[in-house]
């Protein structure tokens, strides 16, 4: 912060200097501006807390619907396997991208290619449609009629597994990026070293290779899954009964569109900031190699701001031995 020297006193007979009295800058604009910001938001909270409008009865008696309880149980399974699945894929994709081997890295080239440049939504409904390009799903010998199973498409792949297949595969082009960054951020000496020391190429990864990257892999990671959480709601155009499709059917039925879609939003909120705290914590983990003191917890703030509160406790009183001749 800026200062300004308010008074410097001469020096005295003894020789030294007396206390220098720093005044701290004064900015005035920054009190007006954060007054106008709490004006305009408590504004805007009083416009919605008094909207005739909204129906917050409403809003409350949904929050807890069975339906949308529902709907947030099967969006949280969505995710959850959508990010388990594409996680291993991208690192496979990875690792193909890294290889030598010419075919193997255009191939995933051509996978992240594919993937990354066509719209999600536009993948979802190509999924979802499958059955109007494959009447069924057969395995057998190419060129000839030896079939050895065969399925109906429309039955194999259901509107719960079509939305799973392109999130999942999508997801997997942009992790597997995600991992090749993180790869490539480790120094190759580490690598070096550690085949120096003997250690196998396996052992060398799980133990050297991967702990340095992941501390460059889980922040972005991190933002893919509540990222991923989000993007369930685009599985509504294939009829899949995640939250938001829970929320546009109930307010079809009663017309509450606007309070149906706060209650979605609250939800949405809810979780993404639940999974924002293992996100945290896994950085700070992984991140202790990068730092010499780490920056304190939540909870470690919040005890010692209670501590700081608290009374110092009264000295113990001093006791002198007297020894008897």
């Amino acid at each position: 912060m800026v200062t300004a020297i308010h008074q410097v006193s001469p020096v005295d007979a003894s020789g030294t200097d007396d206390d220098v009295v720093a005044v701290p800058l004064r900015r005035p604009w920054r009190w007006v501006g954060a007054v106008a910001v709490l004006v305009l938001a408590g504004a805007f909270a009083a416009s919605v807390a008094t909207n005739p409008n909204l129906d917050f009865d409403a809003i409350g008696a949904f929050l807890v619907d069975p339906r949308i309880l529902e709907g947030v149980g099967l969006t949280l399974l969505i995710t959850f396997i959508s990010m388990v699945v594409s996680t291993f894929l991208a690192i496979v994709i990875a690792a193909m991208r890294l290889s030598s081997n010419p075919v193997l890295s255009s191939v995933a080239w051509f996978y992240v290619w594919a993937f990354r440049g066509t719209p999600l939504l536009v993948q979802i409904v190509l999924w979802g449609y499958l059955g109007l390009l494959y009447d069924r799903i057969t395995i057998g010998v190419p060129f000839t009629d030896i079939v050895f199973w065969s399925v109906d498409t429309n039955v194999l792949i259901s509107a719960f597994t079509a939305g799973l297949l392109a999130l999942t595969l999508n997801q997997a082009a942009y992790s597997s990026e995600i991992v090749r960054a993180g790869m490539m951020s480790v120094d190759e000496g580490q690598r070096e070293a550690a085949t120096s020391l003997g250690m196998s190429p396996l052992y060398t990864f799980r133990r050297v290779l991967l702990p340095q990257a992941m501390r460059v892999i889980i922040p972005p990671m991190g933002n893919e899954t509540i990222s991923m959480l989000k993007n369930t709601s685009l599985l509504s155009v294939i009829a899949v009964l995640e939250l938001y499709t829970q929320a546009s059917v109930i307010s079809s039925q009663n017309l509450k569109q606007v309070e149906l879609l706060i209650v979605a939003s609250l939800w949405y909120l809810l979780m993404t900031s639940l999974l924002s705290i293992p996100q945290y914590y896994l950085e700070r983990r992984f991140g202790r190699g990068a730092s010499r003191t780490l920056p304190a917890t939540p909870m470690q703030r919040l005890r010692r701001a209670i501590a700081s509160r608290r009374p110092a406790p009264d000295p113990a009183p001093v006791t002198k031995e007297v020894g008897v001749v």
